[in-house]
């Protein structure tokens, strides 16, 4: 189930960005004393009253026909569509303004549920004013302070009511969600009519055709699918066409909607900083990888080419060293019968259970041939271990003290374990806890 998403707006230096790092718990977005600051949409997750949602941070929306003002209206305005609950902010000190009454006008006109803030509020006297915001139209206005974080507690309860019900997934456990993931251009949306079959997706040769996430179910081999495609991720500072800046939520919804992710590469432009940038989502998020090499049809190949490829896809994305490697022509159709197989495999290896005592005579084993490190005159004693989760797979490794646990031992398990039972496609985690 997604989460829901919350986004800031109002007009520039009514503390959007101050509010945002206190929701976020850490300074993300930049704060300075001068109107405009923050020209782009920023992203985090937040956690109220053991809800998770994502909460956007915008640039303020003012009036006028500056390039500035125009772009940052429009981030707002996607913000907006984008978002379930709006937090509208306002200065208290200013009072109402005629930049306000124009963002009242436009919230109005997108139905989404406002709650509305005032900040700057952080005196009694001050709070003797609240009753003139009533005039806006968005019911109770609820005084609050950025500077100190007073009255975000009341702010957030009201927030979170306004979160529509998440319907549970209705598609069968045993159906593989995946997505596609990578910046414009790298052949997405051909891939996903390849995989298809058929024209279901728009292809372009313009960069960033595809807007949306779109979700589409097949069967194949008597195994249920839903293919996500995503608009491609471009790096900040590149872009300036207004529907492109919003693509990476989106990209991050279904990223978090997918067992598998494929992250989609240019075999004809190479591997550039973006690819990595992007990969890294799906790696933070836990989910299963598999890095797709498209348009290997335009590459002049001998037999030494897809090595020295592969080779340098293990150098550039080295978080990445579970993830197969798939090379691929979507246009041409060349080895697109690699591909779900590999999709399959990789899911039920996100989804892998272990048992305990295999599990314990793996890592026994080990020791044996490679002791536990000392560190400082103690050594690092291993009681037992057992998987806690899966979708990553995840276990708990029992020992003496987890701070005699170095990365680098961390990792050998990690290894041991990936040997013995198979975790290719899927990132595993290992946590060491003392034993009670």
């Amino acid at each position: 189930m997604r989460k829901s998403v919350v986004a800031i707006v109002g007009k520039p230096n009514v503390g959007k960005s101050t509010i945002f790092n206190r929701l976020v718990g850490e300074r993300i977005a930049i704060v300075e004393d001068v109107p405009g600051v923050t020209r782009d949409r920023i992203y985090a997750e937040a956690e109220w009253l053991n809800t998770t949602f994502n909460l956007i941070d915008t640039g303020g929306i003012e009036i006028g026909d500056e390039p500035l003002m125009v772009q940052m209206r429009t981030q707002a305005e996607i913000a907006i569509e984008e978002s379930d609950v709006i937090i509208f902010m306002i200065d208290g000190k200013e009072g109402v303004t005629a930049a306000d009454e124009e963002v009242t006008r436009m919230l109005f006109k997108s139905s989404k549920p406002v709650v509305l803030a005032v900040n700057k509020m952080d005196n009694p006297e001050m709070r003797d004013r609240i009753y003139e915001f009533y005039s806006l139209g968005f019911g109770e206005p609820y005084p609050i302070s950025g500077s100190h974080g007073l009255g975000l507690g009341d702010l957030l309860d009201e927030v979170v009511k306004h979160f529509p019900e998440r319907d549970i997934e209705e598609d069968d456990e045993d159906t593989i969600h995946f997505s596609l993931i990578g910046r414009p251009n790298v052949g997405k949306s051909s891939l996903v009519n390849s995989i298809l079959g058929e024209e279901r997706v728009i292809v372009s040769e313009v960069a960033g055709t595809t807007r949306d996430a779109i979700d589409t179910s097949f069967e194949k081999d008597n195994q249920d699918f839903v293919i996500i495609d995503t608009a491609g991720m471009r790096k900040r500072g590149k872009v300036y066409e207004k529907t492109e800046k919003y693509s990476v939520l989106r990209a991050l919804k279904a990223i978090e909607r997918s067992d598998v992710v494929l992250a989609v590469l240019d075999a004809d432009t190479g591997i550039i900083e973006q690819d990595k940038r992007i990969a890294g989502y799906a790696h933070e998020a836990g989910k299963a990888v598999i890095i797709v090499v498209n348009k290997w049809d335009t590459v002049e190949k001998d037999d030494k080419t897809m090595k020295e490829f592969e080779d340098k896809v293990r150098q550039d994305f080295q978080f990445l060293d579970y993830a197969p490697v798939v090379f691929l022509s979507a246009l041409t159709k060349k080895r697109m019968h690699t591909l779900l197989p590999r999709i399959i495999q990789a899911s039920e290896n996100h989804a892998k259970r272990v048992q305990t005592n295999l599990l314990n005579e793996v890592i026994m084993d080990s020791l044996a041939l490679n002791p536990t490190p000392s560190i400082k005159g103690r050594k690092l004693k291993i009681l037992y271990a057992t998987q806690v989760a899966v979708k990553p797979p995840t276990f708990v490794v029992f020992v003496n003290d987890p701070e005699l646990m170095h990365f680098t031992f961390k990792r050998f398990l990690e290894n041991r374990i990936r040997e013995a039972f198979g975790f290719e496609g899927t990132p595993i985690k290992i946590y060491a806890r003392q034993r009670k």
